[in-house]
């Protein structure tokens, strides 16, 4: 989907250079806008998602009456590459001081990730997630830890509802897995035909139970469009399973972008679709795990120290189910479908040993109450490598401060971008009526 903007004169009407910027907004945003017919400002706007200023004028102090009864987002667009001009930002001042709600991207790539973030913002009102689950930390592995987590809660699910309009679907794990034990040897082996997955130190049986469940749960998400998340308590409920679902995450997402979270961790999900939806930058989530949190974080991850770096405080271990996380293939510089670490899953499960590239990266997540949604600014390292660990293969993260982050973190699940990302979700923030914390 694209979003709806309706371009905004002043009383002074449409001159050459309102005309000249206008024709250069619907080129620049022809693959993320649709731009409907100008209207003067005071008259009644069409529906659309915003409003876009191509030009802005002196006439504007003499209009703020009729600024300020705008009740959508404004996108100044005034300068010949489809970004704000520096002469406008007083008038901008003025029209945040009115109470208006004003996007000034200075960068045509900020520009598209608002107008996509429009585009979304009403798209997913007509979506769902899918979950499979039955009865997640009553019973199961680790039950202890996973009866923690919001995201099981009635209140969680009925508060996306409410912000965004999406629809979290239920249906039985349990089932799910007998689905897949259904699915005969003659059809996985067809798609590993197809598809050849790269893999070390996987028998048949264990790739051939993974796209078994792959085929399963495409099955439930293949008939109906608006199915754009996907996930599975794959951990806390692993006995209904004899696999993992990690390389079904993978193939969904290259067959249609769908978006996964692992253990059916609908906050982690929601961050991710809004971010890889908006953004169109590589993303993926996995468990932090930073090094002030000492001897509890070792523990769980069976390591007997963090790496020798220098300032310590301020770096991380990123690593979820023995690797990095859970990545689709098209993100990595090296991706590999190897045997299952954790005990709590099945002998026959997997997981993947991917890699991202190294350099700037961002993370973030949304805020449990949806209020904000938070931005952690740092740098991926390096990998690092524990043997008969937990962290077989974890990537090292630096960020500017960890003991301010220690006092801030949403969740244990984060998701991670590759690059400098956060001025665009600081702009996603906006767009979808939630504060921003940055870190």
């Amino acid at each position: 989907m694209k979003a709806t903007l309706v371009p905004v004169h002043f009383k002074s009407g449409m001159d050459d250079e309102f005309r000249t910027h206008l024709e250069l907004v619907k080129r620049l945003l022809a693959d993320d806008a649709d731009v409907l017919p100008p209207v003067a400002l005071g008259s009644r706007l069409p529906a659309a998602d915003a409003v876009v200023f191509p030009q802005l004028l002196g006439d504007a102090f003499s209009q703020l009456a009729q600024l300020k009864a705008i009740k959508l987002p404004v996108i100044v667009l005034t300068s010949d590459f489809g970004t704000v001009n520096m002469w406008d930002w007083e008038i901008v001042t003025f029209m945040k001081a009115a109470g208006m709600t004003a996007f000034t991207p200075y960068d045509l790539a900020q520009t598209r990730t608002i107008c996509r973030a429009l585009a979304l913002k009403r798209e997913m009102k007509e979506v769902k997630f899918l979950v499979f689950q039955d009865r997640p930390g009553v019973g199961g592995k680790q039950a202890e830890i996973f009866k923690r987590f919001w995201w099981w809660e009635d209140r969680a699910t009925e508060i996306i509802r409410q912000k965004f309009g999406i629809r979290i679907v239920k249906k039985s794990f349990k089932a799910l897995g007998e689905e897949a034990r259904q699915i005969s040897e003659a059809d996985a082996r067809q798609i590993l035909k197809d598809r050849p997955i790269p893999s070390a130190g996987l028998g048949d049986r264990p790739l051939s139970s993974a796209v078994k469940l792959y085929l399963a749960v495409k099955r439930h998400v293949q008939d109906d469009p608006s199915i754009q998340g996907a996930g599975i308590n794959c951990l806390n409920e692993s006995e209904y399973s004899d696999t993992t679902p990690c390389l079904a995450w993978d193939l969904l997402y290259q067959d249609q972008r769908l978006i996964w979270a692992c253990e059916g961790d609908t906050l982690s999900l929601l961050t991710l679709f809004l971010l890889e939806r908006s953004l169109r930058v590589p993303v993926m989530m996995s468990n932090l795990y930073p090094f002030l949190m000492g001897n509890a974080a070792l523990k769980h991850e069976k390591i007997d120290k963090f790496p020798d770096v220098p300032e310590p405080d301020n770096h991380l271990l990123m690593v979820h189910c023995g690797f990095f996380g859970v990545v689709p293939r098209p993100f990595c510089v090296s991706w590999n479908l190897r045997p299952k670490v954790l005990a709590i899953v099945d002998d026959n499960a997997h997981m993947m040993d991917a890699r991202m590239p190294t350099g700037p990266m961002t993370l973030a997540k949304l805020h449990p109450e949806l209020a904000a949604l938070q931005v952690i600014r740092g740098e991926l390292e390096d990998y690092v490598q524990y043997p008969g660990s937990d962290c077989r293969n974890g990537a090292l993260l630096k960020v500017a401060d960890g003991r301010a982050i220690m006092k801030s973190f949403y969740s244990h699940h984060y998701c991670l971008m590759t690059g400098k990302q956060a001025t665009d979700v600081e702009n996603l923030a906006r767009v979808m009526d939630m504060g921003v914390d940055v870190l």
